[in-house]
């Protein structure tokens, strides 16, 4: 079962704080501002069926009574119909007030219409004035809150790719703010949703495909691909290997089994290496162990039925074979099925509610120039390229990302620069094979499947124990 999980991200003082940088200097060294924030960035509409408590933190306790100031900004909805505030706001601004002591303030948000009567609401909360004479004041961190449908104002995300055997496939709703967990072998084969009959087999666990010179797949037996399954596998480091894999920039005309025919007749059997089942999670520190037992191998032959797929499936030796009628799943990018356990599986979120996969992939490797074949890599992130996902990566030189990042904004955007090569983000952010660093100069673009633009960093790639499989991330939505 797909687990899914809806990111509140919630931070504590300090997180909140974080982008500060502590550059609220005043010309006094011995006293800092009094710092006012949102405790989150953004909240999707679709979790207030209700309410919803929205709380602000201050930098430290409050030594006298003040208040907030906090501006309203609508976009399709309106107050007192759609949606109202406790305390109530007048002409859209909402004042907030706090007592010695405090260490922040909340007020309610209510949400008036329900079911939802349209997605494309959204209301702005901007920190207007902070009202305080302890101290001068500031208003740094998350200073918008935003509430909306469609785009989240971004956070911090920590997919759980499971460790150093790094066993799950976590799909990233940037807009959001969602992630979505499953197994990465839980599926063999992804039949294609669009017009075209196209399938793909399963990189996350190093499979492979081998087009036979058969047509009934009974008849193929085991001692007719003995020669062939030393080739029909990843790793062989032979350039002619690249063509038993998908081709991992996501071409659909470059998969690793043929487009599927009108005629029968033109549709060959194939043989099937299942790849690996993930490897055990203990490893030293800084290493991965991706691959565990061999999953087998199996003949298959795909059909096209009408506006279906028939797919045919059995064992080497069998001389009978099994038979499944796969419908195309329509707001999907495929329709996932096990082999193994004879049944279609939930693997993707819908084509509009994932942008980024973190997985491990299956590329191909070159050596000083030269083509090696295909290679199995972890600590990978794959973009929605059938959803309309794409990316391109900037590289500061000897610059740290961090200022480069924070300074960085929709008017910087070079669209001319996106790419939707499912590697563009890949594994260019790290480096494995060495000294397993996490670049400190490059951040990425990405164009959204609704549009919407985001810029992201990667914060780190292994635990702190030195674990890998614990990717993070940061991400804003740039406006």
């Amino acid at each position: 079962m797909k687990k899914i999980v809806q990111l509140t991200i919630l931070f504590v003082f300090l997180g909140a704080f974080t982008a500060c940088e502590k550059d609220s200097k005043n010309g006094n060294n011995d006293e800092m501002n009094f710092i006012v924030a949102f405790k989150e960035q953004s909240v999707s509409y679709e979790q207030i069926t209700d309410d919803k408590k929205i709380e602000l933190v201050f930098s430290e306790m409050a030594v006298e009574e003040g208040s907030v100031e906090i501006k309203l900004f609508e976009k399709n909805a309106k107050y007192g119909e759609d949606y109202q505030t406790l305390p109530t706001s007048e002409n859209l601004v909402l004042t907030l007030p706090f007592q010695k002591g405090d260490k922040g303030i909340n007020f309610t948000f209510e949400n008036l219409i329900f079911p939802f009567d349209r997605t494309d609401k959204t209301v702005q909360f901007t920190i207007n004035k902070v009202n305080y004479k302890a101290k001068p004041t500031n208003v740094q961190g998350y200073n918008i809150m935003l509430i909306s449908f469609d785009a989240s104002l971004g956070g911090v995300i920590t997919p759980e790719i499971g460790g150093a055997s790094q066993p799950n496939q976590v799909y990233v709703d940037l807009g959001g703010k969602a992630t979505y967990t499953v197994k990465r072998d839980s599926w063999d084969l992804a039949f294609y949703s669009g017009n075209d009959f196209k399938v793909k087999i399963n990189g996350a666990v190093y499979m492979a495909a081998g087009k036979l010179d058969f047509t009934d797949i009974d008849k193929v037996k085991e001692s007719d691909v003995e020669e062939l399954k030393n080739k029909v596998k990843i790793g062989t480091f032979e350039a002619s290997n690249v063509q038993y894999i998908d081709f991992p920039s996501g071409e659909l005309d470059r998969t690793a089994i043929g487009t599927i025919r009108e005629n029968d007749a033109d549709n060959k059997v194939y043989l099937l290496n299942l790849g690996f089942e993930p490897g055990s999670p203990n490893a030293a520190a800084g290493t991965v162990n991706i691959t565990g037992q061999s999953r087998g191998w199996k003949k298959i032959r795909i059909l096209k039925r009408g506006e279906n797929y028939l797919l045919q499936y059995a064992n080497l030796s069998d001389t009978a074979h099994k038979e499944v009628l796969i419908t195309k799943s329509t707001g999907f990018n495929f329709t996932f099925f096990s082999i193994l356990n004879d049944k279609v599986v939930e693997v993707e979120p819908s084509q509009k509610k994932w942008d980024l996969n973190f997985t491990v992939f299956t590329n191909t490797v070159d050596q000083n120039g030269q083509d090696m074949g295909s290679y199995g890599f972890s600590d990978f992130i794959v973009i929605n390229r059938y959803g309309g996902v794409k990316a391109y990566r900037i590289a500061v030189g000897d610059k740290d990302s961090k200022s480069a990042y924070k300074e960085f904004n929709k008017q910087d955007v070079q669209q001319n620069l996106l790419e939707d090569d499912l590697r563009v983000i890949g594994g260019t952010w790290r480096d494995v094979a060495n000294d397993k660093v996490l670049f400190s100069n490059v951040f990425y673009v990405i164009q959204d499947s609704k549009g919407n633009f985001y810029k992201m960093r990667m914060l780190s790639l292994m635990s702190e124990n030195g674990e890998r499989g614990h990717p993070k991330f940061e991400y804003s939505l740039l406006r």
